[in-house]
């Protein structure tokens, strides 16, 4: 009898295959511009998905992307029920090889350097699902009450499509669905059967915000005595003392020059680079954003030595955009006070989450962030290299998000 069911089992698993990798039976609008797809579709999908996702932040986005990147949209709509999803897509030169950290391999393997090497030389383009200039779930909006599963299996099929009909312009090697994380990642999760591995990245730190807290001064007060100190002491009064302030940048176009320049010294540091932002990019998402958005800086006179972006999508506050002068953060804790000065913008902005991003887990969980995981669903498209990647990302690491409890309560409890 277990045999019989094993065989079953199996016969059910290559059925549920070969059902993927078939036509979904769904009709697809798709296009290069978002201008080119019909607008009130386009609103009425993606209404409750939140401002990433809104027809006026990708109308802004399409003129000042990274030289690098060129945008996808689609619509999926089904025969009987209508439109069923809106769909935010980014071709982009990159190389794979960026995208991974070494670890030692497990004896016998050939080492990551080595496949990494090999990767970097196979694939330059990927077809991204989601916003690279953004972290979350910003690839896919769906309509209410229709199974997600069928509409997953419909998102596979436009990034084939696309894949296929971009050939002109170039191959591209790798698909990426970003970011995977709940309630999403249960019916992204059936396209294992198209050869999609899911890689668990860093995760995305995030304060919740008390409904108590009114100010930033009243997040320091709910902090336990020992957290507060530190964070005046080493924070915010070597700031201070050295005739710096912090406030905010109302017209960011006037310092768009400066600021991409701290933003550059931020990136050059980092481990993976999939893109550069230009200096116009930042006046765009301003313009864009409107009241939503924050822009706070660290001045010694009138020269800025370092700026946090926090915009508003609905409940939570996005703090994703960040750059100080190296050199000035050597000797003052530029970077901590940037990321309260996030967190006193989100509060104003009236969220209830502060979302940090991945990167920098110490000092964020010092803040009382928690990690939500995140991860993508990446697929070669040769079947031959599926196997590889499914190597390469055995020789993927990842920090974990340390335990920090810096509130009174969980002090007390701890």
């Amino acid at each position: 009898m277990n045999l019989i069911r094993k065989a079953l089992a199996v016969r059910d698993v290559l059925a549920e295959r070969k059902r993927l990798r078939g036509p979904a039976e769904l009709q697809y609008a798709i296009a290069d511009r978002i201008g080119m797809l019909d607008a009130e579709t386009w609103n009425s999908l993606t209404k409750d998905a939140g401002f990433f996702m809104s027809r006026a932040y990708l109308l802004a986005l399409e003129g000042v992307l990274p030289a690098n990147i060129q945008p996808r949209y689609a619509i999926i709509s089904d025969a009987g029920q209508g439109p069923l999803a809106a769909v935010c897509m980014q071709l982009a030169d990159i190389g794979v090889g960026q995208v991974r950290k070494r670890k030692e391999p497990a004896p016998g393997a050939p080492s990551c350097a080595a496949l990494e090497k090999l990767a970097g030389k196979v694939s330059q383009r990927v077809l991204t699902c989601g916003n690279l200039l953004s972290y979350g779930q910003h690839g896919v909006a769906f309509a209410p009450d229709f199974p997600e599963e069928t509409i997953w299996h419909g998102v596979a099929e436009v990034l084939y499509r696309v894949r296929m009909a971009d050939k002109l312009r170039g191959t591209t090697h790798f698909v990426l669905i970003k970011d995977v994380h709940e309630p999403f990642q249960k019916g992204v999760s059936s396209l294992a059967n198209l050869s999609y591995r899911y890689v668990e990245t860093e995760p995305n730190m995030v304060l919740a915000i008390d409904a108590a807290w009114k100010s930033h001064d009243d997040y320091l007060a709910s902090l336990s005595s020992k957290y507060r100190a530190g964070i005046r002491n080493n924070v915010f009064k070597p700031i201070e003392q050295t005739g710096c302030t912090v406030g905010p940048l109302p017209e960011i176009d006037a310092q768009q020059g400066r600021m991409h320049e701290l933003y550059r010294a931020v990136q050059s540091n980092a481990d993976f680079r999939p893109y550069e932002l230009r200096p116009e990019y930042f006046p765009a998402l301003q313009q864009a954003a409107g009241d939503r958005l924050r822009c706070s800086g660290i001045k010694r006179g009138d020269e800025l030595l370092g700026f946090l972006i926090t915009l508003a999508d609905g409940e939570t506050a996005f703090a994703f955009h960040i750059g100080f002068d190296r050199q000035a953060a050597a000797g003052l804790p530029v970077y901590l006070r940037l990321l309260h000065a996030g967190i006193a913008d989100a509060i104003a902005l009236g969220c209830r989450r502060v979302s940090f991003g991945r990167t920098a887990l110490e000092p964020k969980a010092a803040l009382g962030a928690k990690p939500e995981p995140f991860g993508v669903m990446l697929r070669h498209r040769q079947p031959v290299l599926n196997t590889l990647i499914k190597r390469l990302l055995l020789c993927v690491e990842h920090d974990e998000a340390p335990e920090r409890n810096p509130f009174k309560s969980a002090a007390k409890s701890g």
